[in-house]
C-alpha cells in the first residue's frame, strides 16, 4: 500500500512562459483531497500568463469522484474568468467516463496522452 502522501495533492512548477502553462496532478482527487486540489488548482492558474492556455495533465494522477471533478470545473471556471483556455492531457479512462457520465465531457478539450507535456505550474493532488 502507498503513504498518504503518495495520494495528497500536490503541483509541479516551471516558471517557463510560452504556452501552454501546464498544472500537473499527481494523486487522487477526491473529496478527501478537495480543499488541497482547489488552492493549488487556483494558485497555478493565478501564475499563468496572462492569455496562456492552461493544460490539466492528468497522466499521474490516479483517481477523480464527483468532489474532484467540481474542483476541477471550478478551476476551469477560474481560467475561463482570467481569459484562458483550458484542456486535459492524458485523463484516465475512469476520468472520461465521469465526465461523460456527469454530461461533461465537452467541457474540457483534451488529448489523450501527455507525454510531451513539461509541467509547469503545479502538481496537485494526493
Amino acid at each position: 500500500m502507498g503513504s498518504d502522501q503518495e495520494h495528497t495533492p500536490h503541483t509541479e512548477t516551471d516558471t517557463r512562459t510560452e504556452d501552454p502553462y501546464v498544472l500537473g496532478l499527481r494523486g487522487d482527487m477526491d473529496l478527501h483531497h478537495a480543499d488541497e486540489l482547489r488552492a493549488l488548482l487556483f494558485a497555478g492558474i493565478a501564475q499563468a500568463p496572462d492569455g496562456a492556455e492552461i493544460v490539466i495533465d492528468l497522466r499521474n494522477s490516479s483517481f477523480c469522484d464527483t468532489t474532484g471533478l467540481n474542483v476541477l470545473l471550478a478551476a476551469r471556471d477560474e481560467a475561463l474568468d482570467r481569459g484562458h483556455s483550458v484542456r486535459l492531457a492524458a485523463p484516465s479512462h475512469q476520468m472520461v467516463r465521469l465526465l461523460e457520465i456527469t454530461g461533461r465531457v465537452g467541457l474540457f478539450g483534451w488529448e489523450s496522452h501527455g507525454a510531451s507535456l513539461r509541467s509547469r505550474a503545479v502538481t496537485a493532488c494526493a
